[in-house]
């Protein structure tokens, strides 16, 4: 395991335990655990986390993603139409350029 796979499991246990999320706290777990990491991380995830909700972090992964393109000014429903006929036309001539050659994706 890796110093960083180590601190990021210390901060997930902080995290479901309501615990706020302080390299001391990080150190503790890991040294219970038994793993050896770098005493830089430790300050490191401590400051990258103060203040957030690991929780609200994990729970909202894609809506940050999905809600930036609707910010860019052009209207929701002319903006999300155009790529999406580029992309399934994409897809049908990626489709016929296979069946032509002679083999498929499941062949």
């Amino acid at each position: 395991m890796t110093s960083v796979q180590a601190i990021s499991y210390a901060a997930l246990i902080l995290a479901d335990d309501n615990v706020a999320i302080t390299a001391d706290k990080l150190e503790a777990i890991t040294k219970a655990a038994g793993i050896d990491v770098e005493p830089i991380y430790f300050n490191l995830f401590a400051k990258a986390f103060e203040g957030k909700d690991i929780n609200e972090l994990l729970l909202n992964v894609g809506t940050a993603t999905a809600a930036a393109p609707a910010a860019g000014g052009a209207p929701a429903a002319a903006g999300a139409a155009a790529p999406a006929a580029a992309a399934e036309k994409a897809v049908e001539a990626e489709e016929e350029s296979d069946d032509d050659m002679g083999f498929g994706l499941f062949d």
